[in-house]
Parts: structure tokens; sequence; C-alpha cells
């Protein structure tokens, strides 16, 4: 059942559902505050009060996914949002949630995008241009502590630098392989590589968008 919403509440209601008929998603809350003049908290706490009122349902505590709801409580649309934390640095253990170590977030499609806790890392340098990871671009991952060969991962080396290469199990190392004929392969002991995340799509930067 549907409560009934205060003025600012249905303000903010038709306000996600313009958007969703504009641009076929939900926009990210930075930009929520912007367009309805309010405050990142205030968007926040109306989401919240709309899916108490039943009027959205939320999904992920990290990245947020929404769904507008009709009024037997099924999905209004087949549109929905997800907002994903930018990690500004990769470190050891995965403790990248914590929001001082984001450096803004993006919104992805999360009809695409289905895995639980996923972070974007912005990519810096050519090493990968051959399967089309660009520099500027953001690498969509999921959190990994594993990688079968040839998967394009995060990797933690030596718990200070984080790079995205192609990994391979050897038999007395792990190889880290561009896609760049410029780089040779990287070699380490197993005890140097920590893997954080798998790239599992890539939203594009500047660089390829020209």
């Amino acid at each position: 059942m549907q409560l009934l919403l205060t003025q600012k509440q249905k303000h903010l209601l038709d306000y996600l559902q313009r958007e969703i008929h504009r641009s076929g998603a939900l926009p990210s809350l930075r930009k929520a505050a912007a367009d309805l003049g309010v405050s990142h908290a205030a968007v926040a706490q109306g989401l919240k009060a709309l899916e108490e009122k039943g009027y959205v349902k939320r999904q992920g505590r990290y990245s947020r996914t929404i769904y507008l709801l009709n009024r037997v409580q099924e999905m209004a649309a087949p549109h929905r949002w997800r907002e994903v934390p930018v990690i500004g640095r990769v470190t050891a253990g995965l403790p990248m949630y914590a929001q001082e170590e984001w450096d803004g977030s993006i919104v992805i499609d999360a009809s695409i995008y289905r895995g639980q806790n996923l972070f974007a890392l912005r990519i810096k340098g050519d090493s990968m241009k051959n399967v089309g990871i660009l520099n500027g671009d953001l690498a969509i991952c999921e959190p990994r502590q594993y990688a079968q060969n040839g998967e394009i991962v995060v990797a933690l080396i030596g718990e200070e630098e984080a790079t995205v290469k192609r990994f391979f199990l050897r038999k007395n190392h792990i190889e880290l392989r561009s896609e760049n004929p410029r780089y040779r392969p990287m070699r380490y002991p197993f005890g140097e590589v920590l893997i954080q995340g798998k790239v599992i799509g890539i939203c594009r930067g500047p660089e390829g968008i020209k």
C-alpha cells in the first residue's frame, strides 16, 4: 500500500519520473540535487521517505539501485540506476568502500551491471589500449580476490601500486600483461600481487569521446 506524499516528496517523485521518460535512466544524487535546488542530503532523505511509503525500492548498501514502483508494488518501468563509487586509490583487503576513499561516483545501468558492491577505477596511461581501455576511462569493477587466466583485473602490487592488466598464473610467478606492444609483461612473486577486482565494463573518458 502506498501512503500519501508530502508536497516535497511528490515533487521529487515527479522529477524522477520525468528524468526516466527524458533520458531512460534515473539521475545521480548530485544531478538531482542540482536540478531541484536542494542539498545532496535532502535528496537522499527524500528517497528514503519514498521507499518507506512504497513508491521506490532501493537495493545495495554502497552501489545504490533504485526501482520506481507502481501501486501494486511492482517495478513501474525497466529503467533503474546504480550509483557506484569512483575509488581514488586501491588498498589491500578491500577497505575501499569507506567514504573517504571515494573520488566521486558514477551512475551506471543496473540491467547491465548486476554484481554487488561494484566500484569504478580511473585508468591512467595507455597500456590497455588494444582492448579499448583508454587513458581517463573509468573501469567498472566487481570486487574479487582471485582471478582466472586471461581475465582483466585490478591488481595491487606490493600493497602500494594499483594497475589494470590481464592476469596469468604461471608455475613460479604471476604475470600481468598489457594490451599494448610497447609494454613488456610484468612478472611478480606470488606474494607481491593481490587481486582486488575484475574489470566488467568501461565508461569512456574524454580521450575516447573525441
